[in-house]
C-alpha cells in the first residue's frame, strides 16, 4: 500500500525553528516528526511513503540518503519551483503513486493513535471515493457533512461557510484531523491547477456526486506540532511514554 506525507509546507507558525530545520525533521521524543507520521502509516499497512518536499528540501533528500531506516520504501516528490499545496502536491506527485489499493494521505505535522488500520477497512467496505478522518474538536476551522458525505467547509475566523447543497439529513460540523484515505480514481479526477488546496478539490468531486464520507475518530490522542506550544505539549506527551 502506498501512503503520501505533505510535509513541503514553509511551517511558518513554528518559526524561528523551521527557519534551519524543515518541520518534517524536527525532532520529538527521540524521533523526526517524519519518523513517527511515517511509522504509523507502516504500521497501518504502507509499504511506500511518499513524502513531498520544498523548503529546505536539500535537508530532507539528506534525511533520506542517510537516516531513514524504516521499513518501508521512501520516495520524495520534488516541489522545486513552489509549493503547490495540499492538492496541488498530490497531483503533482500523481505518477508516483501505483493504484492497485486505495492509499493514505497524511498531514506531516499530526502525530496521533489513531486506528488507521481500522480506517481504512472502513474506507474499502464502504466504497467511497475519499474517507477523511475528523473528531469532534473546538476548531475555527471545519468540514461540513450530512447523511450522504462531505457537503461543505466553515471558517469562523474569516467568517464564511461554502456548502455545495442543502443538507440532507442531519447536519455535522466536524473538525478534519488531517488524514485521508484515497480511492486511486481521485487521481484522474484532480482538474484543479497548483497550487490548490485538496479540500477545494474535494467539494467539487461531491457537488459531482461522489461519495466523500466522515470517518469519527474522536477520543483518539492526536498531536498537532504546527506551533511552539503544541510542539511542546507533543514533547512532554511523548518523552513521558519513552
Amino acid at each position: 500500500m502506498d501512503a503520501m506525507i505533505l510535509a513541503a509546507g514553509y511551517g511558518t507558525r513554528l518559526r524561528p525553528l523551521t527557519d534551519h530545520t524543515p518541520k518534517p525533521l524536527v525532532e520529538v521524543a527521540g524521533a523526526t516528526v517524519l519518523e513517527h507520521v511515517a511509522q504509523r502509516l507502516i504500521e497501518a499497512g504502507a509499504d511506500r511513503i511518499i513524502v513531498n518536499v520544498h523548503h529546505l528540501a536539500d535537508q530532507v533528500e539528506r534525511f533520506a540518503r542517510e537516516r531513514w531506516s524504516l521499513d518501508a520504501e521512501l520516495v520524495l516528490s520534488q516541489e522545486r519551483i513552489r509549493a503547490l499545496g495540499t492538492g496541488g502536491g498530490l497531483k503533482y506527485a500523481s505518477p508516483l503513486f501505483r493504484r492497485d489499493a486505495p492509499f493514505f494521505l497524511h498531514v506531516g505535522d499530526v502525530i496521533s493513535e489513531i486506528d488507521l488500520g481500522g480506517m481504512y477497512a472502513a474506507h474499502r467496505e464502504a466504497g467511497a471515493l475519499v474517507t477523511l478522518a475528523v473528531h469532534e474538536r473546538n476548531a475555527a476551522r471545519c468540514l461540513l457533512f450530512d447523511d450522504d458525505g462531505l457537503i461543505g467547509r466553515d471558517n469562523r475566523t474569516e467568517g464564511w461557510t461554502r456548502t455545495i447543497r442543502e443538507a440532507r439529513g442531519r447536519e455535522r460540523r466536524w473538525s478534519f484531523a488531517g488524514i485521508h484515505v484515497l480511492s486511486p480514481e481521485v487521481l484522474e479526477r484532480l482538474r484543479e491547477e497548483p497550487p490548490f488546496d485538496i479540500i477545494d478539490a474535494y467539494l467539487r468531486l461531491a457537488e459531482e456526486g461522489a461519495r466523500l464520507q466522515a470517518h469519527d475518530v474522536t477520543g483518539a490522542r492526536w498531536l498537532e506540532i504546527g506551533s511552539p506550544e503544541r510542539l511542546d505539549v507533543a514533547r512532554r506527551v511523548l518523552e513521558a511514554e519513552r
